[in-house]
């Protein structure tokens, strides 16, 4: 018997399986995941690997297949759970072993650790006094007064002690040495966590709330493993269902993960399940320091902590006795990795809790198309939250078609309607949202005479606009001074073109001058705790008008605000993407909701240039059904998921000619070794945008209605990277959805 070890996961160079024979007395104990080591090398140094695998032939020579030596002594069995988690996401997403160890693993890195230390008296109260009249009788003040203190409290903190009783690290260790006292030391792990306590009193459920709970609860307590989708409205309380949920599991000794889609909802959630949870709640988020993620991770290993809130790399928090994970947004793209592998945490959540015996919890007010299909299929239990928390209204919504206000005179980024439903908020002291799904100051920068664009040397888009006449790559960082005439033609006539949150500031700043207005997007939340800043100073109504990208419209919850203005709702709606509509609808959806909270009504002004269009009407009327129905037929239709599977094959080089050659020959070899089987290839296509930090991107997408095929589509053109020549300066990227 034989096993597949990877050694090493820190260098890439090693990303290879290594064949080793198990000696006698492992045969039946190793299992996947688990840390052995090793010899390597031609000096056999003991080095750790990961089993991976296990084969009953040798794929190489007898005689040179080396024995493995033992199982690592710290092996931990999380860490073996994790490990064959990284095995599933190889093979389901493709990339290398490696790079699905370095997804899934804690951080291997031992980082600083800070200690904490503490002085411990180790005379009784009788021998103690003793001892203390000896140094008053010595005169011996510093001594006397270290001592007193510690019969006052026996241990006290190192820092304290010093600082209170002003003694120095000398006395303190010439008591050491007489054996009066000793210093203790202990980790002490950074708590990222800075809220304070908040009581937001006892919680009351509604009957849907309710039964939404105790369907859970009821398969939980049977042990029936499943994955529930629950579909609620804007407001309807999700989060309230979702804490008590965590709270009975972990009532069972079990552990639990709540998933985020982003670092801006952590505030408000983190305070909720503070309230309930305390101590025994921590975050991971990308925000954290190296030494504050590790600190996270030892803290979850050794069960001090209960409940992780972050988002997607939060699914690999090394819990033990995992009992829920619960997807909050669930139809939320950045729960899609970018990088390879690139893993949905859905997909991945669903294999972990299969292999952990834990359970799933989506939940979301507009649901992704597939997440929907399954449960309408059958595959997840389906659970709805009709009405929202108190019966309180939905928001009362407008569609503005800015066509209309082009023709009244009104050039101004703020409709009639708009402008007047602001006035009458700040008026009555309430508090208004306004949500534009573009950063900076302008879109782009144009010449009106010659139709030049500014773009970007490195990247194959335009610049946009920001204050102090800079004009800034979104995608590469690039910077450049705006040229004050057009640099094709001379002219003057250069400028911005559609307006971004820094424009949308201004204008509201100009309108508006006594409003206190606040602004959210990524230039303002670049630093650390950034976001808690901005929503915190919102919450308490220190800004009255908060301007931003949509991290604002996405669970949020300010009960004073009573009107959310959506400044362009096209500009997600024709992008070269076929999930273009829902995007729309859930961004629409989702801003509409953040009106109306509280106990007072909301309202909702939708500008558009495309006021008919179905998916702007159903997010108006916060229709779910009506949009899926529409959507899912077109997807049917044209054959795009989840009606049918999608695989999308990137090639990515610094060398234009390389990645087009490559594509070419793969798009070839494809269709001829793949021409009767029931599958439709579109491209190669340019990337959007194509260029991007010098790197080009080419991309081939495959579809069919069976899954099957479009995996060993995947796994042979993965066999077909083997080609030297045509591959060498070429990076691929596989993508199944």
């Amino acid at each position: 018997m034989f096993a597949d070890i990877i050694i090493d996961i820190t260098h890439e160079k090693l990303d290879k399986v290594f064949q080793y024979r198990i000696p006698p007395e492992l045969e039946g104990v190793l299992q996947v995941g688990m840390e052995v080591i090793v010899p390597f090398g031609k000096g056999n140094k003991e080095t750790h690997g990961y089993v991976i695998g296990f084969s009953e032939k040798a794929d190489y020579d007898l005689a040179k297949i080396k024995e493995v030596l033992c199982i690592e002594e710290n092996h931990q069995e999380i860490e073996s759970k994790l490990i064959a988690l990284a095995a599933w996401i190889r093979e389901y997403y493709g990339g290398t072993m490696i790079q699905a160890l370095k997804t899934v693993l804690p951080i291997k890195k031992k980082e600083r650790i800070q200690h904490k230390r503490k002085v411990k008296l180790l005379l009784n109260e009788e021998e103690g006094k003793k001892q203390l009249d000896i140094y008053l009788h010595k005169n011996q003040k510093a001594r006397a007064r270290l001592l007193a203190g510690l019969l006052d409290q026996p241990q006290q903190d190192y820092e304290l002690i010093t600082k209170k009783l002003n003694v120095t690290l000398s006395v303190i260790r010439s008591l050491e040495e007489q054996g009066v006292l000793e210093i203790q030391e202990e980790e002490n792990f950074r708590n990222p966590i800075h809220y304070q306590k908040k009581d937001f009193g006892p919680l009351t459920h509604t009957p849907e709330q309710q039964q939404a709970i105790d369907t859970f609860w009821k398969d939980y307590s049977q042990r029936h493993y499943g994955t529930y989708l629950l579909y609620g409205v804007t407001g309807s309380g999700k989060t309230e269902v979702y804490i008590e949920m965590i709270s009975r599991v972990v009532s069972q000794g079990k552990q639990a993960i709540m998933l985020i889609p982003e670092i801006a909802l952590t505030y408000q959630t983190v305070m909720r399940f503070y309230a309930r949870f305390g101590n025994r709640v921590s975050i991971l988020n990308s925000r954290l320091s190296q030494g504050e993620r590790y600190d996270q991770f030892k803290r979850a290993k050794r069960g001090e902590i209960q409940v992780m809130v972050g988002p997607r790399s939060a699914l690999f928090t090394p819990f033990s006795d995992l009992g829920l994970i619960v997807i909050d947004e669930e139809h939320e793209p950045t729960y899609k990795s970018e990088n390879t592998p690139r893993y949905h945490a859905r997909e991945t959540a669903i294999e972990r809790a299969r292999m952990e015996h834990a359970r799933v919890v989506m939940g979301s007010a507009t649901p992704s198309l597939e997440a929907y299909s399954h449960a309408c299929d059958g595959e997840y239990l389906l659970v709805k939250l009709n009405a929202r928390y108190e019966e309180r209204p939905l928001p009362q919504v407008s569609i503005v078609d800015l066509r209309e206000e082009l023709k009244k005179g009104n050039r101004s980024v703020l409709s009639l309607e708009l402008k007047r439903d602001l006035e009458q908020v700040l008026e009555r002291r309430e508090q208004a949202m306004l949500f534009l799904n573009r950063r900076g100051y302008a879109g782009f920068v144009s010449c009106r005479a010659c139709g030049h664009v500014m773009k970007c040397p490195h990247c194959d888009v335009s610049l946009s606009e920001h204050n102090g006449n800079r004009l800034i790559c979104h995608y590469c960082g690039y910077e450049t001074v705006k040229p004050e005439i057009c640099p094709s033609c001379g002219s003057p006539h250069i400028g911005g073109f559609k307006a971004g949150t820094q424009q949308i500031e201004k204008v509201i700043e100009k309108e508006f001058p006594k409003a206190r207005v606040l602004r959210m997007d990524f230039d303002t939340t670049r630093t650390k705790d950034s976001y808690e800043k901005i929503l915190a100073s919102f919450a308490k109504h220190e800004a009255d008008i908060l301007v931003g990208t949509q991290m604002i419209v996405k669970g949020h919850d300010f009960p004073r605000v009573t009107l959310v203005g959506v400044m362009a709702a096209d500009l997600s709606l024709y992008a070269p993407d076929f999930r273009s509509s829902e995007r729309t609808f859930e961004l629409l959806t989702q801003a509409s909701g953040r009106a109306g909270r509280g106990e007072l009504p909301g309202d909702v002004v939708i500008q558009t240039y495309a006021p008919d269009h179905f998916a702007i009407t159903a997010a108006a009327e916060q229709d779910y059904g009506q949009f899926y129905r529409q959507e899912f037929l077109y997807r049917k239709m044209m054959g795009y998921p989840p009606a049918a599977g999608l695989l999308s094959i990137q090639l990515s080089s610094r060398k234009e000619e390389a990645a087009a050659a490559a594509m070419e020959d793969l798009q070839k070899w494809i269709r001829r070794e793949f021409c009767f089987e029931e599958i439709s290839v579109i491209g190669p296509v340019n990337g959007s945008p194509y260029k991007v930090n010098d790197i080009y991107r080419k991309i081939l997408y495959i579809k069919s209605e069976s899954y099957d095929i479009l995996l060993k589509v995947r796994n042979c053109a993965r066999k077909r990277e083997n080609i030297p020549d045509l591959f060498r300066n070429v990076f691929v990227q596989y993508d199944l959805t």
